[in-house]
């Protein structure tokens, strides 16, 4: 596995250096015969996760190997009283790059589950690959028509939909905010798209208009061009990733602007608190996970966090912590054995799970969850930012309140669906 230039923890998959081990012993003439009987242990489950560690998606990537470490180091990695063997590969956010690093997982490491990808694109990318190898992929990504218009049956979602979030904040932006006129602003690329998408759909819907949507280079160090633009409007709706929602408040504040913003569950992530300035005092987001959700299993992922990294966990971090729930929860109902593809599968859909870091959740048909979608407010309290819950919408599945084949008769949110108001 050396040659998948990634981070090995656990216990290291080394095939290639146990074959030469093996060709050693019969060299020398040693052989089983006439040796006690010794049971075999079962293999190790082994595990891949595909994160991102470079560029301005690393802050969410880092989270997640966080996020699912620290799961596997409590349970001493061990699951279903089997050991796990755990390696992560950084895709530094490109397509082609995750591909062959699932590639490598498959047919070199033999990996009985891939966890990740962060990011939409990525997703769509290997989507086929894992298919077609039955390998039971956890996605974070969120690329909506997976669980949808083009289910993967080899693929489970613990996370959200890149939607799903934000039809609850266009339903509270329009009903409870009383925005009438929002300009949407995002990076220029899949989830972005979607998100947007959800959000004005259902924003639309409850008597609200989108009047003008901004993209910016995933890349760009300057936003204020495209925050001039922003006029004649009540409110504003950013969904921006990684550490650029740090970039976009400054700017916006930088430029005068009052305008209430809201996002989604990446425009003010928990785990940005510490980095935001008072500028994001008062921004308001959709998440499946906010750090004040009063739980003991959240309790117990926070304090993890904590003594493991320092860290205050995000979505990114919970989504991948809640990933390993699923995954030990369907290997108990397995016993362990993961010899039949379908099986697995079926029993990772199959989990229903009370008390998690985001409450309750079970997953719909298509493998994609169910579950409780937090609306909070970014205050400051003690000197410190938090994310402050307002509202909590139980249940929320990826089609929103929508019949669901209404729902997929309609074309997928993009870049220019739905439209701008006229």
């Amino acid at each position: 596995m050396r040659s998948l230039a990634c981070e090995a923890v656990g216990k290291e998959v080394m095939p290639l250096q146990r074959r030469t081990v093996l060709k050693g012993m019969i060299a020398a003439g040693i052989t089983a015969l006439g040796a006690p009987a010794v049971r075999a242990q079962p293999a190790p489950i082994r595990i891949g996760l595909l994160t991102v560690k470079s560029g301005p998606l690393e802050e969410g990537g880092v989270q997640m190997e966080q996020g699912i470490l620290s799961f596997l180091k409590d349970k001493d990695y061990t699951l279903a009283g089997r050991k796990v063997e755990f390696v992560s590969a950084d895709t530094g956010g490109n397509p082609s790059v995750a591909l062959s690093k699932a590639r490598e997982f498959a047919e070199l490491g033999h990996i009985d589950f891939i966890l990740g990808p962060l990011v939409s694109f990525e997703l769509l990318t290997i989507s086929n690959y894992v298919a077609q190898h039955k390998i039971p992929t956890m996605s974070l990504a969120g690329a909506d028509d997976i669980t949808q218009r083009t289910p993967n049956p080899y693929l489970v979602r613990a996370t959200a939909s890149s939607s799903q979030a934000m039809h609850p904040m266009g339903h509270y932006a329009a009903t409870e905010m009383r925005l009438k006129r929002v300009a949407t602003i995002c990076e220029d690329f899949f989830f972005g798209y979607e998100q947007m998408g959800g959000f004005q759909q259902v924003f639309q819907d409850n008597g609200g208009q989108v009047v003008k949507k901004l993209w910016t280079p995933l890349m760009t160090p300057d936003d204020t061009p495209y925050i001039e633009e922003i006029r004649d409007v009540d409110g504003v709706c950013q969904g921006f990733t990684g550490s650029n929602p740090l970039k976009f408040m400054k700017q916006y504040s930088d430029s005068g602007l009052k305008l209430p913003v809201c996002g989604g569950e990446t425009a003010g992530d928990d785990a940005l608190l510490t980095q935001f300035g008072d500028d994001a005092v008062g921004l308001i987001t959709a998440s499946p996970y906010t750090i004040d959700f009063d739980s003991d299993a959240n309790r117990k992922f926070k304090e993890l966090m904590a003594k493991d990294y320092n860290a205050t966990p995000g979505f990114f971090a919970a989504g991948l912590y809640v990933t390993g729930m699923v995954v030990e929860a369907a290997l108990m109902a397995l016993h362990g054995d993961l010899s039949n593809k379908e099986a697995t599968i079926q029993a990772l859909r199959a989990v229903r799970l009370g008390d998690t870091p985001r409450g309750p959740l079970y997953f719909d048909d298509h493998g994609n969850v169910v579950g409780n979608i937090f609306i909070r407010r970014i205050e400051k309290a003690g000197g410190k930012l938090t994310n402050v819950t307002l509202k909590t919408y139980e249940n929320v599945n990826q089609f929103w309140p929508y019949q669901e084949q209404e729902y997929l008769r309609r074309p997928s949110y993009s870049r220019e669906w739905p439209p701008v108001a006229g």
